[in-house]
């Protein structure tokens, strides 16, 4: 073999991933030159405390707190960076690309509200800017869409893309909890953070949705466009009433691209036991897609942790290293050419699983069905299910309808004296 070139790595914090990271690229050391005709090198890891990271790393001097030592240094030309946020993460990724660095990234946070920023400077400089772990940690889907479905006109791209969540849901439909004491078991098992807001409410999973709508559909979708709605109103009534349907309840995250605009959307949603989708339990993730040439495509695997992302970010730096091996990066840019409409969530179409507690007298199931006629929202089926006393429990599940329809019906469901309590509304999985 001839003499293989050394490239240089920075990496941008030690925390989880970054440890992740360290560990992967040790351990294929000896093999990356066979594999990418390359010798990848960690010169420096930028950490906040040296003392602590020190026994995280075999040697030591390659730890600093000073970003200028990795900016100023010509010889590294890749960073890596795995400290998360927005700042100061952002700032060093755009210096690092305008000082002629390639980037790699999991901060979806970031990709989702300024990828495009950052992918415009990599292309001004011929760089490469890649986030392959920043949506689904260890499954590739970046790559997917953006070049090996490059064919296709891609329609729908729908995932579970969120393993605290799935996990909870898991527990609530397999051993009947309830969301707060599944949520206390992922808290203990290290799935969910102290502080669970943003992927109990969907907002994790809505910036993964922003970032791989953007990429199927080559038009600009921002965390901001994604409509969030999260599990924490999710019961084990709702859970058990699936069941009895032949479904299940995930958190799904949704982009479709339709005549009417770019559908982005994070919610629960009821889904046939016998879609793929049903089946991908406890924290692992999945992501089906579909495109007019290969038709469907689904991606499966672990989301999160130490060693599934790290996977991903040494996915893209193998990448890297062959473009910088024959001089190519910067290859794929931002593919956002199109400037397509964001749908508004009432505008979408979908049909809905309703469950209300009604007062137990003749009339009542009429009335409901007169109010949704009235708004134009055709019923599928409605049920009673049980009795309490003066009160009966009714499950409604109406045809697709746009949104605002039918909350122009709950308006009024809530006025009426007949109606007890609205108890839950849940999208149900369909195409419109």
């Amino acid at each position: 073999m001839s003499e293989v070139k050394k490239i240089n790595i920075a990496l941008l914090g030690l925390g989880t991933v970054g440890t992740g990271v360290y560990k992967v690229l040790k351990s294929q050391q000896e093999e990356m030159p066979c594999k990418i005709g390359a010798e990848l090198v960690i010169k420096k890891i930028l950490v906040r405390n040296l003392e602590k990271a020190a026994a995280k790393v075999d040697d030591p001097s390659v730890l600093t707190n000073d970003w200028n030592e990795i900016i100023q240094d010509g010889e590294i030309e890749i960073v890596i960076e795995v400290m998360g946020g927005m700042e100061p993460a952002k700032t060093y990724m755009m210096q690092a690309l305008a000082a002629g660095k390639n980037v790699v990234t999991a901060n979806k946070d970031l990709v989702a509200v300024d990828g495009k920023e950052l992918l415009d400077m990599a292309a001004l400089n011929q760089k490469d800017f890649l986030f392959e772990a920043a949506v689904a940690g260890g499954i590739p889907i970046i790559r997917p869409l953006k070049q090996c479905l490059a064919g296709n006109h891609l329609s729908e791209v729908i995932g579970i893309v969120n393993g605290t969540t799935n996990f909870i849901l898991t527990k609530m439909t397999e051993d009947g909890m309830e969301f707060a004491d599944a949520l206390a078991m992922a808290t203990e098992l290290g799935y969910a953070e102290a502080d669970p807001t943003a992927d109990v409410e969907g907002l994790d999973a809505g910036r993964k949705v922003a970032i791989m709508a953007s990429i199927a559909f080559n038009s600009r979708v921002t965390f901001q466009d994604v409509y969030t709605e999260g599990i924490t109103k999710i019961t084990a009534t709702d859970i058990r009433y699936a069941k009895e349907m032949g479904c299940h309840i995930k958190l799904l995250g949704v982009a479709r691209n339709t005549e009417g605009g770019i559908e982005a959307r994070v919610h629960p949603m009821l889904i046939p036991s016998t879609h793929p989708l049903a089946a991908v339990n406890d924290s692992f993730n999945a992501v089906f897609v579909h495109g007019d040439a290969v038709d469907d495509a689904m991606f499966y695997g672990r989301g999160a942790g130490e060693l599934p992302t790290a996977s991903a970010i040494v996915g893209d730096v193998c990448d890297i290293a062959r473009n910088i091996r024959f001089g190519c990066t910067g290859r794929i840019s931002c593919t956002c050419y199109k400037n397509l409409p964001i749908m508004k969530i009432e505008d979408v179409r979908s049909r809905y699983f309703l469950r209300m507690q009604v007062e137990d007298h003749p009339g009542v199931l009429a009335s409901v069905a007169s109010v949704f006629g009235n708004n134009g929202v055709s019923i599928e089926k409605i049920i009673q299910k049980t009795k309490r006393g003066d009160l009966a429990e009714i499950v409604v599940i109406t045809d697709s309808i746009e949104g605002r329809h039918f909350d122009d019906s709950l308006k009024i469901f809530a006025s009426m004296s007949m109606i007890n309590e609205i108890s839950a509304v849940i999208r149900v999985y369909g195409h419109s």
